[in-house]
């Protein structure tokens, strides 16, 4: 069903019992968050703000309203600063954006807001971190939004001032590689290595992608090539590109052999194992991260839950590439166009994804 009829079957449901309608309104939007369904969760938030008393609507208006613009639109309009250049009056409003989320959402000692985006990252989380407090879910992506401003002040020259700023961004969401791979890349401007590889390791504990596990490949290889190390940063390079190809690679790879002075010679695979050993750097996906997406789709299979499920097993197929895998995919979906998952609009984000190494791609 569309936003329209959503809303009109739950207005339909709706007894006039404030205690009732708002219990009925929360487990639809729970249905709703876990089939990933905006237009369901759109729809109860807009009934719930509607039967809710004027004092408790005014509470939840001013923490997720700056000047009365709703939070999610402010970061919408910073991204649109940063895109046309007017990045005065983007860090502006990014700091105060920033400054309402961590002291209107702030960590307690028995409750941690987190900004988990989707069933897996849920999963996820309980597993690797096994929460002893109790989780609030944040109304909005409050690690991208955090991300988005130390961008801007690495943009503007403030690249030592963005690190705490990322790491609050990643209290909010350890599992989104974006603030870490952000925090690499101010790692690689101070090219201080000792720090690259530590965010590494930490990233390819939850990197969910074949993509994500390749631009930490790519940025080892980067800081193997900054200090000398050239052999090692082929074989970074060379892993790579096993997960996912990257423009930018073949470039690395040219400067490499013209530093060298000869061809570069494509390394075995036991070599690259043996480089990534001497850096204590693991060689493909987490088996946490594997194991998280198994659990969670073989659950929601019991649970008849075929959207949510399929999401789960397209995950570990990209990782996997696990025939029998891709022959369940294909039971509940045989016109499957791709497995990889989608990815984030442009419009959404500002670009934060910089060179491998300094020099422009040009």
């Amino acid at each position: 069903m569309e936003y329209n009829d959503i809303l009109k079957a739950l207005r339909e449901k709706l007894k006039g019992s404030y205690e009732e309608d708002s219990k009925m309104l929360r487990e639809e939007g729970e249905k709703f968050v876990r089939e990933e369904n905006a237009d369901g969760v759109r729809a109860v938030g807009e009934l719930i703000n509607e039967i809710m008393p004027q004092e408790q609507r005014e509470e939840i208006e001013r923490l997720t309203h700056i000047d009365g613009v709703r939070l999610d639109n402010v970061h919408k309009k910073i991204v649109e600063h940063i895109n046309a250049k007017e990045m005065i009056e983007a860090k502006s409003l990014a700091e105060k954006l920033y400054l309402k989320i961590t002291e209107e959402y702030r960590e307690t000692e028995t409750s941690k807001f987190v900004s988990l985006r989707n069933l897996f990252e849920d999963n996820l989380y309980h597993l690797l971190y096994k929460p002893e407090k109790t989780l609030h879910r944040t109304p909005f992506d409050f690690a991208t939004y955090i991300t988005t401003y130390a961008y801007i002040l690495i943009d503007t020259g403030s690249t030592l001032d963005a690190i705490p700023i990322l790491q609050k961004a990643m209290e909010y969401n350890p599992l989104d590689c974006g603030p870490k791979f952000e925090l690499a890349e101010v790692y690689k401007l101070l090219k201080n290595k000792k720090k690259l590889i530590e965010i590494t390791q930490d990233t390819l504990k939850v990197a969910s992608s074949p993509v994500a596990i390749a631009r930490c490949y790519a940025n080892m290889g980067y800081i193997c090539f900054e200090i000398g190390e050239l052999d090692d940063a082929v074989a970074f390079y060379t892993a790579s590109v096993k997960f996912a190809p990257h423009p930018a690679v073949p470039i690395e790879l040219k400067g490499i052999a013209e530093r060298k002075g000869t061809p570069i010679i494509p390394p075995t695979h036991e070599q690259i194992m043996a480089v990534m050993k001497k850096y204590e750097i693991e060689f493909g996906p987490d088996k946490r991260v594997i194991e998280s997406a198994a659990q969670l789709a073989s659950n929601l299979l019991l649970k008849n839950d075929i959207p949510n499920a399929l999401n789960a097993l397209k995950l570990l197929y990209n990782l996997t590439r696990d025939d029998k895998i891709r022959d369940m995919i294909l039971r509940y979906e045989p016109n499957a166009p791709q497995f990889a998952p989608r990815t984030e609009s442009a419009e959404e984000k500002p670009n934060i994804t910089r060179t491998v190494n300094e020099n422009p791609e040009s």
